[in-house]
This record gives structure tokens, sequence and C-alpha cells, in this order.
């Protein structure tokens, strides 16, 4: 495909500098997983109730900037935006490590959502700036490849660092990497590809000519509010939220879950919970390169979802007693639902106009963020009333079945205006 000429050294300039700006600001979030597994409710008085809400919190931080955060970097700069936002989650996830009571934890976590609202829909809006429509779907999991594989990486080190020093350091360790990072950014990052000093002439008029050429067969969109009001982004929200109780249930509580009932370490724990996320990492890169390839969304979305329903819920069937069959159960649970962020990802911008996808992104990853709010809370209410991991495995698996439902009823073709004859749907 000749799109694919067009300046290859974007994917080497650009992606690692994606890669691993989301990677920090995941790191920064999914370490109050370990706190949790290692003794931070014990040493604030913690109740298990109270733990799950301030697991929680953070996603209702992230919930309400989502939005403003977008409008921000569709119109103005990406740039600034990420590096204001750097700075301050890193010096939030280092201040966690000095609280002394449950306010000062509470008020904390819900400025880290508040400071990391904007990265996910201000990274797509760069990357959709710099990419085309067939590159799409490897270029946003490149992005969100930083999720799975920090935890990877994260699982097995913090459990290292609860180890040796305590989780307090861990977080004061592992707040600073976003500062440092900070000010690489600011001197490696362009917002557009016309301000970039590393491609040609030829390269930027080529990129350019592409990118316009594909907002042609978009409908045309006034404004954000008939944006928000299409029929396939309110289901598309609907669908995330859905999807995302079942993933930050998983993500926030799985060494929790590992450590209930059996003796295990906080290094077994961290070795243990880093599985899931290799498989993620693996599905994923597969399953964007065959959606770029066929240029089918939905097909590389809702049978992974199902697959992950079905693994929450043959876990459930299986119960504590034989715990290797259910761990392998989760790791099938933790890849089929990670895969398809690509492609999701990839939807937005191929069925609404420029002026409005970055918005309309940004809506959808907000309900994401309520539904990770509620699957955390949750999940981590029922685990701690119930004993068990249990009944939170049935609820993961039902809000999956609800999501796989809502992917197959969303219809992205129609908003293309005209149909190219034998275009293949989204």
């Amino acid at each position: 495909m000749k799109t694919q000429t067009i300046a290859p050294k974007r994917w080497w300039y650009i992606m690692p500098i994606v890669f691993i700006t989301y990677s920090l600001a995941y790191l920064d979030r999914a370490n109050f997983s370990f706190a949790s597994a290692a003794g931070i409710n014990d040493d604030l008085g913690i109740t298990k109730g109270m733990s799950s809400l301030l697991g929680a919190l953070f996603f209702l931080g992230y919930f309400f900037f989502q939005i403003p955060g977008a409008v921000y970097a569709e119109r103005r700069s990406v740039k600034k935006l990420i590096f204001w936002c750097l700075v301050l989650w890193g010096v939030c996830a280092s201040l966690t490590g000095v609280v002394s009571n449950i306010p000062m934890l509470a008020a904390i976590r819900f400025t880290l959502g508040v400071v990391e609202a904007a990265v996910m829909p201000a990274m797509l809006i760069y990357i959709s700036n710099w990419f085309t429509k067939s590159e799409r779907s490897r270029a946003n999991t490149f992005l969100i490849l930083g999720n799975p594989v920090t935890v990877l990486w994260m699982s097995v080190v913090s459990g290292y660092l609860i180890d040796s020093f305590g989780w307090r350091e861990m977080f004061i360790i592992e707040g600073i990497p976003a500062v440092i990072w900070a000010v690489a950014w600011w001197f490696m990052v362009q917002d557009k590809p016309e301000q970039s000093r590393w491609m040609s002439d030829e390269e930027k008029a080529a990129l350019a000519a592409q990118l316009k050429k594909e907002q042609e067969n978009i409908k045309a969109v006034r404004n954000y509010g008939e944006a928000f009001r299409n029929r396939n982004v309110i289901l598309l929200c609907m669908q995330y939220f859905a999807w995302s109780i079942g993933v930050y249930g998983f993500v926030l509580w799985l060494p929790s879950i590992l450590r209930n009932g059996t003796q295990m370490g906080m290094v077994e724990a961290g070795w243990l919970s880093a599985v899931p996320y290799l498989a993620a990492t693996i599905a994923m890169i597969v399953v964007s390169w065959a959606s770029d390839k066929m240029q089918n969304r939905k097909l590389f979305v809702w049978p992974l979802l199902l697959i992950g329903a079905m693994a929450f819920l043959g876990s459930y069937l299986v119960g504590s007693s034989n715990f290797w069959l259910s761990y392998g159960l989760l790791v099938i649970a933790g890849g089929a639902m990670y895969a398809p962020y690509g492609p999701f990802f990839a939807i937005i911008p191929e069925m609404l106009p420029r002026n409005v996808s970055g918005g309309a992104m940004a809506l959808i990853n907000s309900m994401g963020a309520l539904g990770s709010f509620v699957g955390s809370w949750i999940v981590g209410y029922l685990n701690g009333a119930t004993g068990s991991p249990a009944a939170s495995y049935i609820f993961m698996g039902a809000a999956l079945l609800v999501s796989v439902w809502l992917t197959l009823i969303v219809k992205p073709a129609e908003n293309k205006t005209p149909p190219l004859h034998g275009a293949k749907h989204a």
C-alpha cells in the first residue's frame, strides 16, 4: 500500500516517545494495587470497603477532566499539556509515599486522576495527527502497550521494592521517572508533522495530502454537541464503560486475588501478576496488525471480549480449590481483555471528522474511566465482603458480555458519505 512508504522514520521517532509517556502514566496509576496487597491498609487503618473506594477514587478525577484536556489538546497543544501532566503526576505519585492519613491519600488519588485524565485522549489526538488510517490500529496499540508492558515489569519491580524497602519507598521511587521524562518530552516532541525538523518537505506534503484525503470520505459534523449525540458514539461510550469494569477490576485487584487464601509473598505475587500482561502484550500486537491488514475493526473487538468473559466465568466455576487452573483462566482473561484496544480506538477517527473526533474519544474514554471506577470499587468490595474472588469473577464476566453485545450493534460504516464501492466496514 502506497501510504506505508510515507516517512517510515515516524514509527522509530514517535512510537518510543508515545510508549514511554503512557507507560509512566500507567506505572503511577497501577502501583496502588501492590501497596494494597503489601499492608498500606493496616498502616493507615483503612477498612476493606474504604480500600476499594480509595483504589477507585483515581478514576473519578480521571472521569471529570477527560474532555477539557482533549479540547485543549485538539485546539491548542498536545506538547504543552502532556509536559505539565508528566510533572504533576510524578509529584503526586511520589507524595503518595509520604501520606499519613486517609483524607490525604484520598486527595492525592483523586488529584492523580485529574492530572492523568488528559493523557490518553491527547495521545490519541497526537497519533491521528501523524499516522494514516491504514496505520492507526498499530499506532494506537504501541500507545496502549504502555499499559500491559508497564504492569508486566512494574509487577516484578514493585514486588522487589516493597520487599526490600516498603510500600512508601516504592511510591516515592516510582514517581521520579515521570518528572525526568517531562524534560526529555519537551525537547523531543512537535505537535504537527509540519513542525518537525526530521521529515523532508516531500514527506510532510505526502502525509498531509493522505490525511486530508481520508477526511473527505467522512460526513461533516458541526460541533461536539452533534458528535456526542451520534448513535455510535453513545453505544461506544456504553461499551467502553462495561469493558472497563472488567479490565480495572482485574488490574487493581489481581495481586490481592492471588494472595487471597495462599501463603504467597509479594515477590511471588509480583511474578505471577506479570504473566497475564505478557499474554496481553503479544495478543495486542497480533490483533492490531491483523485489524490494519483487513481494515476491519469490530471483528477484532467483540470475539476477544467474549473469550475474556468466558475465562472469568470459567475461573468462577473452577473455584479456589484448583489454584493453577483458575490462574491459567485469569491469564487468558487478561490477554483477551487487552487485545482489542488498538482496533477499538481506530473506530472513532474513521467515523468522525477531525474537528470532533478527539472530543468524542475523550467522551468515550471518560465513560471508560467511570466504568473503571465502578469496576475497581465493586470488585474490591465484593472480594472484601465475601472473602473470595468468586462473586467478582461473575461481575466482571457479565460486564464483558454486555460490552460484546454493544460492540455488535455499532454500525460505524453509516457515518461515511458517500460510501465507497466495495469498501470494508469498520
